[in-house]
């Protein structure tokens, strides 16, 4: 028999602890145990592992034999498969978003901009980052595929393990807006070709460089393991 207000605690660690990993309330080279989430949410043990195992399931937490669990941290591999993968879905989606707009989801849209605009001259990359998220789920949604919506959201956040992203390293936020602004413009436009062009090009300039990120030295190999992954062609 299910115990439904078990399964109901158990999502709903599940989704606070995924949001713990994307604002980096959990460090990624940090050793966590069960226990210490239980005491955390005032609960017990059990409902606390049934969350992390389904979050073990999406690639996003690996546990230690009697020791705890910790974050897992894609490699350049991982991360050339996943942007693969991204590259298959988004720029189709952003065309899609493009010839099915509406006005409420412009306003998504534009909203989404907006807050990234002013972290961006904040210098905040927390919220930027959540104001990013906001913005490619929304053309997601507007596309109207909720599994590919689904498959996104789980691939952004196994990268999100990475750390800040590229965002101040080899570029600054303001770059990164700017690499959104033209598919955010045609999707508004209407113009479908340029939207899928514009998504295709940031997925490749923000993968190429996140695969170079999980080398130290930033090995030109990075940049084989992604040609050996990615087809860039349209």
């Amino acid at each position: 028999m299910v115990n439904h207000a078990s399964a109901t605690l158990a999502e709903e660690v599940a989704a606070q602890v995924r949001s713990w990993i994307r604002d980096g309330t959990l460090l990624r080279d940090e050793l966590y145990s069960v226990q210490q989430l239980a005491d955390r949410f005032e609960v017990s043990r059990s409902p606390v592992r049934e969350g992390l195992l389904a979050l073990a399931e999406s690639g996003l937490i690996e546990f230690t034999r009697n020791r705890g669990f910790r974050i897992v941290v894609p490699g350049a591999r991982d991360v050339a498969e996943i942007f693969a993968l991204r590259l298959a879905l988004e720029p189709a989606a952003a065309r899609r978003a493009a010839a099915v707009r509406s006005v409420a989801g412009v306003d998504r849209l534009t909203d989404a901009v907006d807050g990234m605009t002013r972290a961006a001259g904040q210098d905040d990359s927390a919220a930027f980052a959540q104001h990013d998220q906001a913005l490619h789920h929304e053309i997601m949604r507007i596309a109207g595929n909720g599994r590919a919506t689904a498959v996104i959201e789980e691939l952004r956040d196994v990268t999100r393990a990475l750390g800040p992203s590229t965002m101040g390293r080899s570029r600054s936020l303001t770059d990164i807006l700017g690499e959104h602004q033209p598919f955010v413009d045609a999707i508004v436009a209407g113009n479908a070709a340029r939207a899928e062009m514009s998504m295709h090009r940031h997925l490749v300039a923000t993968g190429r460089l996140l695969v170079q990120q999980c080398w130290e030295d930033g090995d030109s190999a990075a940049f084989e393991v992604w040609e050996d992954v990615v087809d860039e062609d349209r």
